[in-house]
C-alpha cells in the first residue's frame, strides 16, 4: 500500500511567510482559503535616526565629561579648551534644571498661580525698566557722590540703634507669642480638670441618691449633701459647666418636685415607667435655691430645663436656647435676656390673663394660674425670639413700665398690672 508523499519543502524563505495572507481566489471551486505572498518591506524605508539623538544630555557621565573638560583647561592654561568645557557645561545643565523646574512650577502652583507669578516678575521688570529711561539711576549715582562719606559712621550709629530696637520689637513679639501658647495650653488643662471633677460629681450625687436596686432614695441627709454638693460645684465652674451640671440634673429629675410616699418619702411611680409629678407638695432631690443668682449663662444651650422656682436674680441669660424651659415661679429679677430664644417656654400655669408672678407666703393655684408665673420686674427682653401672645401678654402685664419698651410687638392695649 503506497503511503502519501510527503509535500515538497516550500520555497519561500521565513520572511516571506510572515507576510503570507489568505486570498478568497476562487470561491466556487476551492474549499479553503490560499496564501498569498506579500513581498516584505524594504529595510531602508523605515524612519532613520541618527545615534547622537539617542544620547540623554543629563546623563551623569556626560556631565562629568563636561567639568572635567573645565578642569583641563584650567590645568593646562587653554582658554578655548576651558570657555568650551563652560559653555557645553551650561547648555547640560540648563537642559536639566528647565524640565525640572516645569515640574516645580506644575506640582506647587496652580496655572492661575502661575500666570500671577509671570505677571509679577514682568511687572518688576517694567517698573525697573521705566526708572531706567527715566533717569532714577543715574539720579540717585549722582546724590551717592555728593555724600560725605566721612560722616558714615554716625548713619552706622543710627542703624545699629535701629537694629537693636528691632532686636527689642522681635523678643516682645516671642514673649507675646509664648505668652499666647502658654495661655492656650492653660486653658485646656483647665477645661479637661473641669471636665473631670464634673464627671466625678455625676458619679458622686448618682451612688447618694440611688439604693443598691437602682430606685431613688433621697432621704433628707442624702437631699442636704447632694445640695450641698451641687452649690459647690455650681460655683467653681465656668458657664459651659453650669449648663451640663443643670441638663444633668433636670434629665435625671432631681431638679421636679416629685410625688412622696407619705410615710417613707419615696418617689411614686406614674405608672408610664417615670416619676409621678407633683408642684404642689411634691420635693425635690436638689434645690437650687440661691445657687444661679447671678449667674453668667449666656450663650448656653438651656432647652427642657427645669429651673421652676429657681431665683436667678441678675442672671445673664443673654442669647441662652430656652425652649420649652419650665421658668415657673423663678425669679428673674433685674435678669438679662437679650435676644433669647423662649419658644414654649413655661412662664406661668392657667390662663394668661389670670396668671400673677408669685408670692411668698402665698400658696400657688395650678388651676387659675394665680402665684404660679414668674417674676419678671425689670427684665431686659430685647430681641427675645419666638415669644407667643400669652407670653407677650403675661410679660407686659408683670414686668413694669421699664421692660415694657424692650418686649418685642410692644405692650399697647395691655394693662401695667405690676403698677410701677
Amino acid at each position: 500500500m503506497s503511503q502519501a508523499q510527503p509535500n515538497p519543502p516550500s520555497e519561500t524563505t521565513a520572511s516571506e511567510e510572515k507576510h503570507l495572507r489568505p486570498s478568497l481566489k476562487d470561491t466556487a471551486g476551492t474549499t479553503g482559503p490560499s496564501l498569498t505572498p506579500i513581498p516584505p518591506p524594504r529595510l531602508d524605508s523605515g524612519p532613520r535616526s541618527l545615534y547622537m539623538r539617542t544620547i540623554d544630555p543629563g546623563s551623569p557621565w556626560l556631565l562629568s565629561t563636561a567639568i572635567a573638560i573645565i578642569f583641563i583647561g584650567f590645568s593646562t592654561h587653554w582658554l578655548w579648551l576651558g570657555l568650551s568645557g563652560t559653555l557645553v557645561t551650561l547648555l547640560l545643565s540648563v537642559r536639566v534644571i528647565i524640565p525640572s523646574f516645569k515640574n516645580w512650577l506644575r506640582a506647587f502652583f496652580t496655572k492661575e498661580e502661575r500666570r500671577t507669578l509671570i505677571g509679577i516678575v514682568a511687572f518688576l521688570i517694567a517698573i525697573a525698566s521705566l526708572l531706567r529711561f527715566l533717569g532714577f539711576y543715574r539720579l540717585v549715582g549722582h546724590w551717592l557722590n555728593q555724600i560725605v562719606w566721612d560722616e558714615f559712621g554716625s548713619w552706622a550709629e543710627w542703624v545699629g540703634a535701629l537694629g537693636q530696637i528691632m532686636i527689642a520689637v522681635l523678643a516682645v513679639y516671642v514673649a507675646w507669642e509664648q505668652y499666647v501658647i502658654s495661655r492656650d495650653l492653660t486653658i485646656q488643662q483647665n477645661r479637661i480638670t473641669q471636665q473631670q471633677t464634673i464627671d466625678t460629681y455625676f458619679q458622686g450625687i448618682s451612688e447618694l441618691t440611688l439604693s443598691d436596686e437602682g430606685l431613688l432614695e433621697d432621704w433628707p441627709q442624702e437631699r442636704t449633701i447632694a445640695q450641698g454638693r451641687t452649690a459647690a460645684i455650681l460655683s467653681s465652674v465656668d458657664a459651659g459647666g453650669k449648663a451640663k451640671i443643670l441638663r444633668f440634673l433636670s434629665q435625671s429629675r432631681f431638679l421636679t418636685p416629685l410625688q412622696r410616699d407619705s410615710r417613707l418619702g419615696r418617689p411614686i411611680l406614674d405608672g408610664t415607667g417615670g416619676y409621678a409629678e407633683d408642684r404642689e407638695q411634691g420635693v425635690r432631690v436638689v434645690d437650687l435655691g440661691v445657687m444661679l443668682a447671678g449667674a453668667d449663662l449666656a450663650n448656653m444651650d438651656l432647652r427642657w430645663i427645669e429651673l421652676s422656682e429657681a431665683n436667678m436674680v441678675g442672671a445673664n441669660l443673654q442669647n441662652c436656647d430656652l425652649a420649652r424651659s419650665n421658668l415657673s415661679r423663678t425669679i428673674l429679677v433685674e435678669a438679662n435676656l437679650r435676644f433669647a430664644d423662649l419658644k414654649k417656654a413655661i412662664l406661668f400655669y392657667g390662663p394668661f390673663d389670670t396668671a400673677s408672678p408669685r408670692k411668698k407666703h402665698t400658696a400657688p393655684n395650678y388651676q387659675t394660674g394665680a402665684y404660679t408665673g414668674a417674676v419678671i420686674e425689670n427684665v431686659d427682653f430685647t430681641g427675645v425670639k419666638r415669644l407667643s401672645e400669652e407670653q407677650r401678654y403675661y410679660c407686659c402685664s408683670w414686668c413694669g413700665e421699664r421692660s415694657r419698651a424692650t418686649i418685642p410687638g410692644g405692650c399697647e392695649g395691655i394693662p401695667n398690672k405690676l403698677g410701677r
